[in-house]
């Protein structure tokens, strides 16, 4: 298998971020190596990194200058309502677009999605940034299943309601995603658009184009750890049932907010539930026309 030579904005600020937090630099060259990276390429990035050099050809997503947003798709106001609940913003932040929404679900929504995928987790994955395929990557260890949009009744008032709350047509969105991340489970920082350029991201962009916003949705009270953060804003989110974190990173010109790295601190007592809501460009599951 080829070895990639290529780094793309998300591996940049993730080796970036753990070099801050002081991991070593022979680990995190063993983790790229692990992810299919050329072991020279790989010790060369993250020693001229580790010594606060500019890289030679820096990765398009890790530049913030170009991006101009569209107006918020999220609602105005303090309260957005939706068909069947009332949903409070408890706080927004304009650039990039970031809310944090409350009683987004209600209790036993969210003990009815943890019921029914307690049983079907297998570990996350990631789409890799050459082939676009999905694959197993040591920065992630969480584990997580899928419910089709409008599965069932239940999970089509749910679509319905975060759909809504996004501001998206339904059929835009890709299916929940629910997430379980056990004692030292964490998600570190990346990116939830797909890299520009990346030979990945244009075949997962094929069908319903580039993704344009997030919906994270809390499903339990963490006991200790697990908050979500957003290093380049100094924003961390602790967990709290039925509350979510939303945030927009595309605009109508195909850029990307590099703003939005986000990641998910390691879950330190109990466990971490989650669902998250993404949305794209047009209708997911449509390729462009010609």
């Amino acid at each position: 298998m080829e070895k990639h030579t290529r780094l793309n904005g998300q591996w940049h600020d993730w080796i970036v971020h753990n070099l801050a937090r002081g991991c070593a630099v022979p680990a995190l060259v063993e983790d790229m190596c692990r992810n299919g990276f050329e072991p020279a390429f790989a010790r060369d990035t993250v020693a001229a990194l580790a010594r606060g050099e500019a890289l030679a050809s820096a990765p398009a997503a890790a530049d913030v200058a170009g991006y101009v947003a569209d107006p918020p798709r999220l609602p105005a106001g303090h309260v957005i309502a939706t068909h069947d609940r009332d949903v409070r913003v408890l706080l927004r932040v304009a650039k990039p677009m970031v809310a944090v929404l409350d009683a987004v679900l209600s209790d036993a929504e969210c003990d009815e999605l943890i019921r029914r995928s307690a049983d079907k987790l297998q570990r996350s994955t990631t789409v890799d940034p050459v082939h676009g395929g999905y694959e197993v990557i040591a920065a992630r260890s969480s584990e997580g299943t899928f419910f089709p949009v409008n599965a069932d009744d239940f999970i089509a008032r749910l679509d319905r309601r975060l759909a809504e709350l996004m501001n998206c047509p339904v059929e835009n969105g890709e299916g929940l995603q629910v997430l379980h991340y056990g004692e030292g489970g964490e998600y570190q920082p990346h990116f939830d658009y797909f890299t520009p350029g990346d030979p990945g991201s244009e075949a997962q962009m094929v069908v319903g184009g580039q993704r344009v916003s997030t919906l994270l949705i809390y499903l339990n009270d963490v006991a200790q750890g697990g908050a979500t953060v957003f290093p380049r804003l100094g924003l961390r989110v602790a967990p709290k049932k039925g509350m979510a974190v939303y945030f927009e990173y595309s605009n109508r010109e195909g850029q990307v907010d590099p703003l939005t790295l986000h990641g998910g601190e390691p879950v330190e007592k109990g466990e971490k539930w989650i669902i998250t809501k993404w949305m794209r460009q047009r209708r997911y599951g449509l390729a462009a026309q010609p």
